[in-house]
């Protein structure tokens, strides 16, 4: 009877399985779809035609050292070890860090050791005649468990999290290169509020001069009072400017303390620049390719669309069957003594196979949100290659037409002294009259202040083909390239 239920009760054995497995969860259908960008199909040429090409155009890691100023070489060193944003960063990758040594653990066995007492009254109205008596037991016991990695997930989770862990590394490093862009800008936002108050000073010293020649003519009788008061109305005109370039002055170096991760008082002990130089205009003629490993921002991308790979192969292993290991082994005794004898030993070995059948469709909802953040950070890379381009054509273009714009302002400027120098000279010698001075001192100050504000402008936008262009940083060596995979 036996034999015969066994016999027939196979068939439903087999048919049970077979429906089993079935109807597992599947992945049928469940696929990324992001493509990473080929760099070199954007073809920037024709957009950077013209500009100066050299196999070394990529700046130096110190680019700011280009300046020649050792005041702004100290700001730069001090703002890298004190600012907080810093602190921030790093705490970000040492939580980077510490993932990665949390999914490398998940891939190992562990092992655990727990000795321990056990004391134990039962109430007579329960246990009876073992009621009333304290029973204890002293143990030692250990545990063995380890989950086989049957089909690479926990390896691909490991492998997710160090690419991450790289990420956040060059995240640190873009942050550094943000620190560093930032206080040469506000330095340069300081030498230009510096050479503003300049021009307010020649203004104020033109506009004294011209009330002193004025006031000298007045008592000749040559000038009426109203030429005086036209004199005298340009003094306050030109103090104004003088606090308003003042005022410019105290906010680049409030900036500037801040960004040093120091409080306003720090500002005060900096000094106001000198006319600075801007950088000279030089291109890589390797551009786009290199610039995928110059750009940390790039960089950082691409390393998180390999992680994000990773992770989408994690998921789909959770599709299949797991293999997890169970052992427990030790000793158990009435008393301390009593464990060394063999009759105290005690093991339990217990492998477990485990198949995902019907999970009300999570599997599938995990992997499609993993295949989505596939597709994001693919996203986010190829956005990141495209704004890399346009910020550095940007920069070139900008700093090209500044350049040409600061030659003819020069040109203005000179021809604008020379037509004051002019009009003075007629006022003096009683040909001219004080509107022809008042005119052009008018065109004078307007020509130095725009000269002015191009000579800034032209300075800030070298500093940001500077880190337009990575601001000398470099990938690692070991930096894989990113590749499209089929996922299949």
């Amino acid at each position: 009877m036996k034999i015969s239920s066994l016999r027939y009760s196979r068939p439903l054995l087999v048919g049970a399985l077979a429906l089993a497995l079935g109807a597992c969860a599947s992945s049928r259908g469940l696929q990324p779809q992001g493509r990473v960008l080929d760099a070199d199909s954007l073809h920037p040429a024709r957009g950077l035609a013209g500009a100066p090409l050299s196999a070394s155009g990529f700046p130096a890691a110190d680019w700011w050292r280009a300046f020649a100023d050792p005041q702004l070489d100290a700001l730069v060193a001090e703002g890298l070890r004190s600012n907080p944003s810093l602190e921030a960063a790093d705490a970000r990758l040492r939580q980077a860090q510490a993932q990665v040594s949390t999914a490398n653990a998940e891939r190992k066995p562990t092992l655990s050791v727990s000795p321990g007492y056990t004391g134990l009254t039962l109430p007579e109205s329960m246990a009876g005649d073992l009621g009333g008596d304290y029973m204890g037991s002293v143990q030692a016991v250990a545990s063995f468990s380890y989950g086989i990695d049957l089909w690479g997930g926990k390896r691909a989770a490991w492998e997710a999290a160090v690419d991450s862990g790289h990420a956040a590394a060059v995240d640190a490093q873009a942050a550094r290169l943000d620190l560093s862009a930032a206080i040469v800008q506000g330095y340069v936002q300081l030498a230009h509020a510096g050479a503003l108050q300049r021009v307010a000073n020649d203004e104020l010293a033109r506009a004294e001069k011209a009330l002193q020649l004025t006031q000298q003519r007045r008592r000749a009788g040559i000038d009426s009072e109203l030429q005086v008061r036209q004199a005298q109305a340009r003094l306050p005109l030109a103090q104004q400017q003088q606090l308003a370039a003042q005022q410019q002055i105290d906010v680049a170096r409030n900036a500037l303390a801040a960004l040093l991760g120091q409080g306003p008082d720090r500002g005060l002990d900096i000094a106001v620049p000198a006319e600075l130089n801007p950088l000279a205009l030089q291109l890589p003629s390797v551009l786009p390719s290199e610039l995928l490993g110059r750009r940390p921002d790039i960089v950082a991308a691409r390393w998180r669309v390999e992680a994000a790979d990773k992770q989408v192969k994690v998921a789909r292993t959770r599709f299949y069957p797991s293999l997890n290991l169970t052992a427990m082994g030790g000793l158990v005794s009435k008393n301390l003594e009593g464990l060394l004898e063999s009759g105290s030993t005690f093991g339990l070995l217990a492998p477990a196979l485990s198949m995902p059948i019907f999970d009300g469709g999570r599997l599938r909802a995990g992997l499609a949100k993993s295949d989505a953040d596939y597709d994001l950070a693919v996203a986010n890379y190829n956005h990141s290659i495209v704004e890399a381009l346009r910020d550095v054509a940007d920069q070139v273009n900008t700093t090209r037409s500044l350049a040409s714009q600061v030659d003819a302002q020069q040109q203005a400027q000179a021809n604008a002294q020379a037509a004051h120098a002019l009009a003075q000279q007629r006022y003096k010698a009683g040909i001219g009259n004080y509107l022809e001075v008042l005119s052009t001192q008018d065109q004078l100050l307007q020509a130095e202040q725009r000269l002015s504000n191009l000579q800034s402008q032209q300075l800030l936008s070298s500093v940001r083909l500077s880190a337009a262009l990575g601001g000398g940083f470099q990938s690692a060596a070991d930096v894989a390239p990113v590749t499209d995979n089929t996922h299949s």
